[in-house]
């Protein structure tokens, strides 16, 4: 704890540069990153900044700060809130060397400036200026917001008037680059008297102070500015005394808008240490826990790789590959465009965005693309198929692979990355042949956690691991400990008792009974069990398979049954009712016309159920209405987020449940709870995009909306379904529930990363019927695994490490083709008739899959009336080495298709395949010289029917 003499020092500090605080702090913003505050006061200081404008609230803000007791690490959270808040000049005051008085000199000289020239500064496209401001991290995201909405709501003039008093209070050199965007937005007459030199663009961007009438002299005396105007507030400062620490210093102008600063990225040493290999331009896999910033590293990697290619003299290009739609706009906005964008072209692609139609030419016309996984294979696919729209590896540099850990069988990762393994193997021939290969992009992938497969034993672990690394080529994987910057949350295990009473479950189990009974079924499993669920929808499909209606409709009633007994489990009796009851009255209205006129007949089994829940429906509500009868998991629930929020100054946390019907219903109940509304309790939830289920799902913008509610402080509970486990960037909280929730170890670590501030806590409620606590524990076990299997594959050496890479690249390629074949073959099986046959000599169409067969199974015949007449027999000559006396040509060019073989006294024409072009749904096969290369399977020659045909024509001719 920090003594009562260094919190003096600490506020004396910060009385000492009060005034300047008030010229630089951006109040809203500030608050949001202050967590010892109280919500009351900090809402009473937000309201002085409405009113009274930002300089009068921090005065308000900075007794609040510094009036005591002091609560510890009050000073660091402060100063990590003005950079946070984008006030990155403010939190230089607060440094032990503080910024040199030339330094404010020169910082005022130009807000000064900026104030004068403001009435011309009001016709800039601020639109434009804005989205370069922001893209350079002269804006925070706030700013951007807040200008955006100004320029809409009051029109160009009160944007630009936002924007100039945001840009001053942001981080120091905000001045040059300022005026280097006037002069990208195409603002030359405002750029040139703002300082900027009008041959600029000749004279290599420079901003030559001698151009500027001010050289010389002191730029005070040149604007002739007596008052120290407060551009800060857009008004008069309620003080024109400037301290005496700030008076200019002989100022140049031309200095100060002298070179772009461009925002550097700055790595932790843990950071540099995982990024190294990939600075060297191998292929890695950098595997560090949620929050570690593994996205900072892979920018930072995408930057020295792009500058090294063009100090080469070549130009780099880059894919980010995504998972998840949200991620790429994340990315985007987040990451890649603030550090990159003065200097590169970065562009982002997505599923729902017009622009994948266009995706060639985004990838030719960017530096940087980011991107979903599927849009770059689909156009692989299409440069593959040897389309001209399509996107070819060898036009990549660098592929950055986000939650790398996806790059497995099936997934579409995995897809990409065998292209690349294949042409890898393909560009080893090439070498032997001595002929040029095909260029490569390098390759980074990012993960918290590969994982196990699955696996129960370390050897396993290992070939799992190492298969990921093989898939994606990773010449090691990249891990490190993170030291002082670890954040390991505090654990908890809340297990529930059972119900000692359970009318309203009873009153449901006694329905299933009755249903039961009526069907003739006899479950193996207990009501409410998962095994239940599997047993009942696998009675509902025979039924539908043998058209068995009565159990067909049971089953279906039982499992909406299990599904009620499970929700009245997990969240409230009311919610379970209002489920059972909805799906009731939906099938009341299916046998309901809207006229009434049609009478739509119900089956006895329809009555039977319909009546069944009809008497027990009162019942059901009334029990449903009892808290007494609550089951235990929502008490534990309620205790502990009123235990987060009792013993946090700001307690924000994000809620981990199994659906997307208990994340809605468990917001709705905590908005109502007025237990938790008492202790500032805010929840909303959010759930997936996807339409795999009957609860509508949330698009993207509504998903975006609720996580920026989250992020500004509106909303501070989040109950989210799985969709925000993994990779989200769901700003940092300080405590997490996993909520009857738990799947494998790698949700548990993304679940766990959530919780990224001090002091963090994660919880596991128990569910009944879910055994969370049983599969958290084997969670841990197999995490305990994988870091060991990490630890293990780091500690070989490398030549033992790449012998066994390389065999598992050589086994997947093997196993690909192999699927490839099968796949064809089935696909080609299926649609024989598709393949069709046409004569080299001539190219005309001979015969389709359809008509050959197989004899002995290695002679494929065509014994086809129409085939005989295409043909003409010849007799092979002496000196030819063959069995069969006659070979077969082709009557319009006379190319040869094979043989005439005699087969128990029948003749048949033989084919060989090399003689013949073959095309599959219009499309030529390029390789098929022998029959095993064609991948399809043909019927054997049926001699007993061809026999009897011949035979019935001998009785024709008789």
């Amino acid at each position: 704890m920090a003594s009562d003499n260094d919190n003096d020092v600490k506020e004396h500090l910060i009385e000492c540069y009060r005034q300047r605080l008030r010229q630089l702090i951006k109040v809203d913003q500030v608050l949001d990153h202050i967590h010892f505050i109280e919500p009351g006061q900090k809402e009473q200081i937000r309201q002085k900044a409405r009113t009274d404008g930002d300089s009068a609230a921090t005065d308000q803000l900075i007794s609040a700060v510094i009036a005591k007791p002091h609560v510890d690490g009050w000073f660091t959270a402060f100063v990590d809130a003005l950079i946070n808040g984008g006030c990155e000049f403010a939190a230089e005051y607060m440094k032990v060397i503080p910024p040199e008085p030339e330094v404010e000199a020169e910082h005022d000289q130009r807000v000064k400036l900026i104030q004068l020239l403001s009435p011309s500064l009001m016709d800039m496209k601020t639109e434009d200026v804005r989205v370069e401001c922001f893209s350079r991290g002269l804006l925070t995201l706030e700013d951007s917001e807040i200008i955006k909405a100004a320029t809409t709501n009051q029109g160009n003039m009160g944007g630009a008037r936002e924007l100039l008093r945001y840009i001053v209070r942001g981080r120091r050199g905000w001045f040059s680059e300022f005026l280097e965007i006037l002069r990208k937005t195409e603002h030359l007459h405002l750029y040139e008297l703002t300082g900027g030199s009008p041959d600029s663009d000749k004279k290599g961007d420079s901003h030559d102070s001698s151009t500027h009438p001010a050289q010389g002299m002191s730029l005070v005396k040149y604007l002739n500015v007596t008052i120290f105007s407060d551009l800060y507030e857009g008004a008069p400062s309620e003080s024109s005394q400037q301290p005496k620490s700030l008076t200019p210093s002989q100022p140049v102008l031309g200095a100060a808008a002298g070179g772009s600063e461009k925002a550097e990225i700055v790595l932790r040493d843990y950071q540099m240490d995982v990024a190294r290999p990939a600075l060297e331009g191998k292929n890695i896999i950098v595997c560090l826990p949620t929050g570690s910033g593994k996205t900072r590293v892979a920018v930072y990697i995408t930057k020295k790789h792009l500058d090294c290619r063009r100090a080469e003299g070549s130009s780099g290009k880059v894919v980010v590959l995504v998972n998840k739609v949200p991620l790429v706009e994340q990315h985007y906005s987040a990451e890649f465009l603030p550090f990159l964008k003065p200097a590169y072209k970065v562009e982002r692609v997505s599923g729902d965005c017009q622009l994948k139609i266009s995706f060639t030419e985004i990838v030719k016309k960017n530096d940087v693309i980011i991107c979903t996984a599927q849009i770059l294979e689909n156009f692989l696919e299409r440069s593959n198929k040897g389309e001209d729209e399509g996107v070819e590896l060898s036009a990549l540099t660098l592929i950055v692979i986000d939650e790398c850990h996806h790059t497995q069988k099936g997934e579409v990762y995995n897809h990409i990355m065998m292209r690349y393994l294949m042409q890898k193997h393909k560009n080893k021939r090439l070498k032997k042949e001595q002929k040029e290969p095909m260029l490569l992009p390098q390759i980074l992938g990012l993960t918290a956690s590969p994982g196990v497969g699955g696996a129960t034993k370390m050897v396993k672990v290992e070939d799992h691991i190492l298969r990921i690394c093989a898939n994606l080529d990773a010449s090691r994987i990249m891990t490190r400990d993170l030291g002082e910057f670890q954040r390991e949350p505090r654990k908890n295990n809340l297990p529930v008792e059972d119900r000692k009473e359970d009318p309203f479950g009873d009153v449901i189990k006694n329905i299933m009974n009755s249903i039961q009974t009526h069907a003739e079924l006899s479950p193996t499993s207990d009501f409410g069990s998962q095994n239940y669920e599997q047993w009942v929808v696998q009675k509902e499909r025979i039924a539908a398979t043998e058209e068995n209606q009565k159990v067909r409709i049971c089953s279906e009633h039982l499992r909406q049954y299990n599904e009620g007994l499970n929700l009245s489990h997990t969240i409230r009796m009311q919610d379970a009712f209002s489920f059972l009851n909805k799906y009731h009255e939906e099938e009341i209205q299916k046998k309901t016309t809207p006229d009434d006129e049609h009478v739509i007949e119900k089956t006895v089994t329809e009555i039977f159920l319909s009546n069944l829940f009809g008497e027990k429906k009162e019942e059901l509500q009334q029990l449903a209405s009892k808290p007494e009868y609550e089951n235990d998991s929502l008490s534990q629930l309620r205790c502990q987020i009123l235990r987060e929020f009792s013993s946090r100054k700001e307690a924000r946390g994000i809620i981990f449940t199994k659906t997307r019907r208990s994340a809605i219903a468990l917001s709705q109940w905590i908005q109502e709870d007025p237990k938790c509304a008492d202790v500032g309790v805010k929840a909303a939830y959010v759930i997936g995009g996807g339409d795999q289920s009957v609860v509508k799902p949330m698009t993207n913008t509504e998903q975006r909306d609720v996580l920026n509610k989250f992020r500004n402080g509106e909303v501070n509970v989040l109950i989210a379904t799985t969709v925000a486990e993994e990779g989200l960037d769901i700003p940092a909280c300080n405590f997490v529930i996993r909520y009857g929730l738990v799947t494998n170890e790698i949700a548990m670590i993304q679940a766990k990363g959530r919780g990224r501030a001090e002091d963090s806590s994660y919880t596991l409620v128990d569910v009944k019927n879910s055994g969370v606590a049983e599969k958290e524990c084997v969670n841990e076990y197999r995490i305990t695994l994988m870091n060991k299997a990490i630890t293990k594959i780091g500690a070989l050496n490398q030549a033992e490490y790449d012998k066994r890479i390389s065999e598992i690249q050589i086994q997947a390629i093997v196993e690909d083709r192999l699927r490839t074949r099968k796949k064809e073959q089935k696909r080609m099986q299926q649609q024989k008739g598709e393949v069709k046959f046409s004569c080299r000599g001539c190219s005309k169409h001979i015969c389709t899959g359809d008509d050959i067969q197989i004899i002995e199974g290695m002679h494929r015949v065509n014994v086809t009336p129409e085939f005989s007449e295409l043909f003409i027999p010849k007799e092979n000559s002496p000196n030819e080495q063959s069995e069969d006396k006659y070979y077969i040509a082709c009557k319009k060019c006379g190319q040869r298709w094979g043989s005439m073989m005699l087969y128990r006294g029948i003749d048949c024409p033989s084919i060989h395949v090399k003689n013949f072009v073959v095309s599959f749904n219009g499309e030529k096969k390029s390789k098929c010289t022998k029959w095993s290369e064609l991948p399809i399977k043909f019927p054997n020659f049926d001699y007993n029917e061809h026999a009897n045909r011949i035979v019935e024509s001998y009785d024709d001719e008789s």
